[in-house]
């Protein structure tokens, strides 16, 4: 049986960069896509006044459809984007006041796409997602750096996104 996956796209822009490379992903995998982007996601909020915004709802609905989530997110200042640190932070809302859904996150699948400007991804950019896996008891299944020049997917790099699409999104 076929494990149902979806992309995560974390950009400032929903057609950039990045959406190059998630399109060219999901056509290749079937996967589904959501742009953090097109969601009112709020930042974590210690008080959780921020309840009514599409977090909650947008986790529920990753936990109970979804066994393979991939972050896709732009390398901003050699980090992953605002709306996927918004994002993240906001994981912790699941484990605190909407426990269940943290506990669904367990056994999942999880791993990262990076779209910088170039081919160079600085030490320490996955660190976040590959201990957010742990924490969670999530399995990483790893990561791959892209980048495109002149609006379009480098040639070689089309070949490493095939091998990571297939030895990795099409074995899990």
């Amino acid at each position: 049986m076929n494990k149902r996956g979806v992309l995560i796209q974390g950009s400032s822009r929903s057609k950039g960069n990045t959406s190059i490379i998630v399109s060219y992903i999901k056509e290749r995998t079937g996967f589904d896509v959501v742009d953090l982007k097109s969601k009112r996601i709020s930042a974590y909020d210690y008080e959780s006044e921020n309840r009514n915004d599409d977090f909650i709802p947008l986790m529920k609905e990753i936990v109970d459809i979804y066994d393979i989530i991939i972050f896709a997110t732009p390398v901003y200042w050699y980090a992953m984007s605002g709306d996927m640190k918004i994002f993240f932070d906001r994981i912790t809302d699941c484990l605190k006041i909407e426990k269940e859904i943290g506990r669904k996150l367990r056994g999942k699948t999880m791993g990262m796409i990076s779209c910088g400007s170039d081919q160079d991804l600085k030490d320490g950019f996955t660190m976040p997602f590959i201990e957010s896996a742990n924490y969670l008891g999530m399995h990483y299944l790893g990561d791959i750096h892209t980048w495109i020049e002149n609006e379009i997917i480098p040639e070689s790099l089309q070949k490493e996104l095939n091998i990571f699409i297939d030895e990795k999104l099409k074995t899990v």
